[in-house]
C-alpha cells in the first residue's frame, strides 16, 4: 500500500530553514541560480555543435569536456579519484531480423512460427554473435514476481531451470486496483519489464517472454517493436552477460492468446488468477524455440563526476544526477536534406544545465556543506540507464555512505507553478523534506498523475535506488501561476507530441525559465537540508528498497 509521509522530527531541520534562507540572501547559494546562466548552458549543450550528444560520438566527447571544464571553474574537485571521468564500456547488439526465428509447438506437434516484429520481438543481452533456445518447455508464471515484503512468490513450487517463462507485465496491484495489494494502481519495481527478465535469470530460465497488453504496459505494441528492434545498447561486462537468459522478448496479446489456446488454457481465467497470492505457476504443455544472430560493436563513453567535499562529514554524500546524453545525429535524415540532429534541449540539456547551476550554488556558499556533495552527469540514459547502472555497480564513493540523492530529467520551460510533481511520491522520507521546502515557498507537492506507468523506474535515480540509496525524482509542476493547469497540461502535450525524441527538441526563445529557476532553488534546499544535517532519510516501510538500505546501513 502507499504510505503517508512520516515527518522527520529533527531540530536540525527546523534550524536549517533559517540557515538556507540566509545563504540565499547572500552572494552565493540558491540566489546564484539564474535564468541567464541556465539558458547559456542549455543553448550550449543543445547546439548543433554538440551533435545531439550521442554516447561514444565526437559530440559526446565535447559534452563531457564542457561539463568537466565548468565544474573545475566552479572550484569543485574530480569525483572519481583524481579524474573527472568514469569510463563506461558499451556494446550495441543488433539482431538480424531476416534470420531471427521464433516458434511454438505442442510436444510432438507441428511448430507454429511467429512473425518477428509483428507478433513477437526477441533479442539477447548476452554479448554473443548468436543465441538460441531449442524445444524449451513453456511455463506461465503469472507476474513473475518474488517479493518477500509482499508475501509473494510466483515461482514457488516450480523449477524454472532451462524453461521458457511466460510473464504478465505490471503487477497485481494494477490488475486489481486494490490499494492493499502491492501499491495499488501505482506500479512497483516488480511491475517493470526489466525486473521480469532479471528475476527469470535468477530462476535459471532459458528464455523469458513478456505478454504485451497496452493498458498495463502503458504503451502500444509499436513502442515495443520500435524500441527492441535495431541496435540495442548495453553495458559490456567481463562475463559478457552470460548470467542472463539466452532469449528475452515480448509477444503481442493476440499471439499470446493463440499460444494459450493451443495449450488448451483459458488466457483470461489465468490472468485473473495470477493476481492472487495463492497463484501457482502453470506448465503449458508447449515448447519454445528461438534464435537470433547478432552484429556486435563495442565502444566507450564517460560519466562525469564532480565532488564538493564536506567540512565535517566528508565521507557522507548527497548526490545530484542528470543524464547528459541524447540520441545523437541521424545520417539518413541529413542525407535526405532534413534536420538530423537530435539536440535534446529539454531532454536533457535542461537537467544537465540544472546540475551545473546546483553545483555553482553550493560551491558559492559562504560556508562549506557539512557533508560532501557529488554531482553526477551520466551517459547512455537513452539506451537504458546504462551510465547510471555502471556507476551503481562501480561507485566513485560507497553507496552505503551515499545518504540520499535527487535526479533531474527535463526542467520546466513554461514558467512558475504553484506545484511541483514528485514521481514516486510516498516512497521515501525525502518527500517530506520536499513538502516542507515547497510549503515554505508557498508551493505544494503533487504526486505523479500516472503512477501506473512506472515512471519512477525509467530514469537514472532508479539504478541507485536498486542499491538502497533513497532517491527523489521531481518533475515540473502543472499548475502554472499564469494560466493554471491548462497551461501546464498544454505544454506537456505539445512537448510529447511535437518534440519528444525528435530533432525538434531544440531551445526555443519563447521558453520561460523562471519556473525552472524556482524548481532548482527547491532542489538546492532539499539537498542543503540533508548535507547540513546528521539525518539519514530512508525508504518508507514496505517499499521494495527499504530492506536493501537497512542491510547496507547495518553493514549486512
Amino acid at each position: 500500500m502507499r504510505h503517508p509521509h512520516r515527518p522527520l522530527a529533527s531540530l536540525t531541520f527546523l534550524l536549517l530553514v533559517a540557515t538556507v534562507s540566509a545563504c540565499e540572501s547572500g552572494v552565493g547559494g540558491a540566489a546564484s541560480i539564474t535564468e541567464a546562466d541556465l539558458e547559456r548552458h542549455i543553448t550550449t549543450l543543445a547546439s548543433d555543435e554538440f551533435g545531439g550528444r550521442g554516447p561514444s560520438s565526437p559530440g559526446g566527447d565535447r559534452t563531457v569536456e564542457y561539463l568537466a571544464g565548468r565544474f573545475e571553474e566552479m572550484g569543485l574537485q574530480p569525483g572519481n579519484g583524481d579524474s573527472w571521468f568514469q569510463e563506461v564500456p558499451l556494446v550495441d547488439i543488433t539482431a538480424d531480423p531476416a534470420t531471427a526465428a521464433i516458434s511454438i509447438s505442442r510436444r510432438g506437434g507441428t511448430a507454429t512460427d511467429l512473425a518477428y516484429g509483428e507478433e513477437a520481438v526477441i533479442w539477447t543481452t548476452r554479448v554473443v554473435e548468436a543465441s538460441s533456445v531449442e524445444a524449451s518447455e513453456m511455463v506461465f508464471v503469472g507476474y513473475g514476481i518474488v517479493a518477500p515484503e509482499y508475501g509473494w512468490d510466483d515461482y514457488a513450487g516450480i523449477d524454472a531451470e532451462g524453461k521458457t517463462v511466460v510473464i504478465l507485465v505490471n503487477d497485481p496491484g494494477f490488475a486489481t486496483g486494490d490499494p492493499a495489494l502491492f501499491t495499488g494502481n501505482a506500479m512497483t519495481y516488480y511491475g517493470r519489464w526489466t525486473y521480469k527478465f532479471e528475476e527469470a535469470a535468477r530462476q535459471g530460465a532459458a528464455a523469458a517472454i513478456v505478454v504485451h497488453q497496452t493498458e498495463p504496459a502503458s504503451y502500444g505494441w509499436e513502442t515495443v517493436r520500435n524500441s527492441w528492434t535495431g541496435p540495442q545498447y548495453g553495458l559490456e561486462p567481463e562475463d559478457g552477460n552470460r548470467g542472463r537468459v539466452a532469449i528475452e522478448g515480448w509477444f503481442t496479446e493476440a499471439a499470446s492468446r493463440a499460444a494459450f489456446d493451443a495449450a488448451r488454457l483459458d488466457f483470461d481465467e489465468l490472468v485473473a488468477s495470477a493476481a492472487s497470492a495463492d497463484f501457482e505457476a502453470v506448465p503449458m504443455g508447449l515448447t519454445f524455440s528461438a534464435s537470433v544472430e547478432n552484429e556486435l560493436r563495442s565502444s566507450a563513453s564517460r560519466n562525469v563526476v564532480a565532488l564538493l567535499p564536506g567540512a565535517e562529514a566528508p565521507d557522507e554524500y548527497f548526490v545530484y544526477t542528470a543524464h547528459w546524453d541524447h540520441l545523437g545525429t541521424d545520417p539518413a535524415l541529413e542525407a535526405a536534406g532534413e534536420d538530423g540532429i537530435y539536440n535534446g534541449a529539454l531532454d536533457n540539456a535542461s537537467g544537465t544545465a540544472g546540475l551545473l547551476e546546483l553545483a555553482e550554488a553550493f560551491a558559492s556558499r559562504p560556508t562549506p556543506p557539512r557533508r560532501s556533495l557529488l554531482f553526477l552527469a551520466v551517459t547512455a540514459e537513452e539506451q537504458g540507464l546504462l551510465g547510471s547502472a555502471h556507476y551503481a555497480a562501480h561507485p566513485a564513493v560507497p553507496l552505503e555512505q551515499t545518504v540520499a540523492g535527487l535526479n533531474m530529467d527535463g526542467l520546466n520551460s513554461f514558467g512558475p507553478t504553484h506545484d511541483i510533481v514528485v514521481t514516486g511520491h510516498g516512497m521515501s522520507e525525502l518527500d517530506g523534506i520536499m513538502e516542507e521546502v515547497a510549503a515554505a515557498r508557498g508551493r505544494r507537492v503533487e504526486p505523479d498523475p500516472s503512477p501506473e506507468a512506472g515512471y519512477y523506474y525509467r530514469s537514472d535515480h532508479f539504478e541507485l535506488a536498486k542499491f538502497g540509496v533513497p532517491m527523489i525524482y521531481p518533475d515540473a509542476g502543472r499548475d502554472a501561476v499564469k494560466g493554471g493547469t491548462a497551461v501546464g497540461d498544454a505544454a506537456d502535450e505539445r512537448y510529447r507530441s511535437e518534440r519528444y525524441h525528435m530533432p525538434t527538441d531544440e531551445f526555443d526563445e519563447s521558453w520561460v525559465l523562471a519556473g525552472a529557476v524556482e524548481d532548482l532553488r527547491l532542489f538546492f534546499e532539499v539537498g542543503a537540508r540533508v548535507v547540513d544535517s546528521e539525518v539519514w532519510p530512508n525508504w518508507h516501510e514496505g517499499t521494495e528498497f527499504r530492506a536493501i538500505r537497512d542491510a547496507s546501513r547495518s553493514g549486512g
